[in-house]
């Protein structure tokens, strides 16, 4: 479910479930804090570029069309959500526009901070 993840929590938003923060912390800073990623999770100065942007007021229905899965179908199909990913920027590279990719931009490895007592 990760093409659609952060599609499903924005529809728990619009219903009512979930505040945007709670999203944002639990999708990006808490990601970030238990994998120990350097440098990832949290818009600060220093940090990369990894940034979603998103319509809360564009409709659209998963389909055929949209669906990414090399499977190619997924269980919601059909499902209309009341918010759409517009742009994605990674390593503050625009990677993702309203549909279309931008493969030339590769992304870069993560760093993973040593936990405490490992070498």
């Amino acid at each position: 479910m990760v093409q659609h993840s952060l599609n499903v929590m924005l529809e728990l938003y619009k219903q009512g479930h979930i505040s945007l923060e709670k999203i944002v912390e639990k999708m990006c800073h808490n990601v970030a804090i238990l994998y120990r990623i350097e440098k990832r999770g949290f818009i600060r100065k220093g940090y990369y570029a990894d940034l979603t942007l998103v319509d809360l007021n564009s409709t659209w229905t998963v389909g055929k069309e949209n669906i990414l899965y090399k499977c190619g179908w997924w269980p919601l199909e059909g499902v209309q959500f009341q918010a759409q990913v517009t742009h994605t920027i990674v390593n503050g590279n625009l990677v993702y526009h309203n549909g279309r990719f931008n493969e030339t931009i590769k992304g870069c490895q993560l760093v993973f901070k040593n936990k405490p007592g490992i070498a």
